[in-house]
Parts: structure tokens; sequence; C-alpha cells
């Protein structure tokens, strides 16, 4: 019964780390590079027809030059909101319509800016490095109740907790490698 409650407190913590780690990865995808990205736009608000929805789900995108992205309606008669929506996230982009899709520019980054977006993927990091913190204090937690109640002994739980530390070690790697192949690209002239 007490390796089960471990198992289950372990295998509880490892899913969220995981979580934690793909969350901060789709973050860093929202940050804009010299590409073109969809994931810097497909989740703008759009008020369709007076309800927000996001943009991947009125429209569909495309790359067709190394500075430009397409993104193409499906209801045509959306042009025109999904336009206002890009220009209010603040991406720094002007979309161009002509009826049928918007066209978006990339300009080209200047070093400033790119140095600009590294502290903001340093800091989504360190948020989903404390997210692991914050997921292997909890497992810890609930570890030591298992402890104090005698539902486990003393040997497992340490070894739990060892194993618990190993997890956050390993999914601090995972984002710490994300990071540097993220500064990586932006750093690509």
């Amino acid at each position: 019964m007490s390796t089960e409650l471990i198992d289950l407190i372990i295998a509880d913590a490892e899913d969220k780390m995981e979580k934690a780690v793909a969350h901060t990865r789709h973050e860093f995808s929202t940050i804009r590079t010299g590409r073109p990205n969809p994931a810097l736009v497909e989740h703008i608000r759009v008020d369709y027809y007076g309800t927000e929805v996001p943009l991947q789900q009125l429209a569909s995108f495309s790359v067709p030059e190394a500075q430009q992205l397409v993104v193409a309606p499906f209801d045509k008669g959306s042009i025109d909101a999904i336009e206002r929506a890009i220009q209010l996230a603040d991406l720094g982009l002007s979309p161009s319509s002509d009826g049928i899709v918007l066209r978006l520019h990339f300009p080209p980054l200047t070093e400033e800016r790119r140095r600009g977006f590294i502290k903001v993927c340093k800091n989504m990091a360190e948020d989903g490095r404390v997210t692991i913190r914050n997921v292997r204090r909890a497992a810890r937690h609930d570890l030591e109740v298992l402890d104090k109640d005698g539902d486990a002994s003393s040997d497992d739980v340490k070894r739990a907790e060892e194993t618990v530390d190993q997890l956050t070690r390993r999914h601090e790697d995972l984002i710490n490698a994300a990071l540097a192949h993220k500064e990586e690209e932006l750093l690509e002239v």
C-alpha cells in the first residue's frame, strides 16, 4: 500500500513537471525570432460576432517567404476583425489586407530588440523552473505526511524524495536546454 502511494505521488509530480516544461516551451514559441512563426499570432483573441475567439480557430497560416506570414481567414467577413485584433496585440507588425488574406511582414530584428527578447525568455524559463520547484515542494510535503502518519517507512520516503529531486533536476535541465536553443535562435542573424 505504501509503495503504491509513493509511486502515485512521484508519477503525479513527474506529470506536472512535464506539463511545466511543455508550457515553458510553448511560451518560448510565442517570442518572435527573425523568422515568422504562426505561434506568434494563433492565440490572439479576435472579437468574432461578439465572441472572443482564438485566431487559430478563424484562420489558417502559411509562411510563403522568409519575412512574411500569411493569415487566411476561413470566413472572409472576419478579415477586418482579425486585422484589428492583430494591430491591438502590439506585436510590432502591421497587417496588410487584400480582402482575401492578411500578410504580416516581419522586419529584421535589431540587436537591442533581440537582447530584450532574451530577457523575456529568461523570465519565462525562471517561471517554469519555479513551477517545477513548487511541484517538488508539494510532492515532498505529501511524502512527509506519509512518513508522519506511518503509512510509509522512512527509508522509502527518503528514496522517494531523492527520486523527486532527480526529476526536478532533469526537468530544470530540459527548460535550460530549451532556453539555450531559443537564445541561439534569437541571436541568429
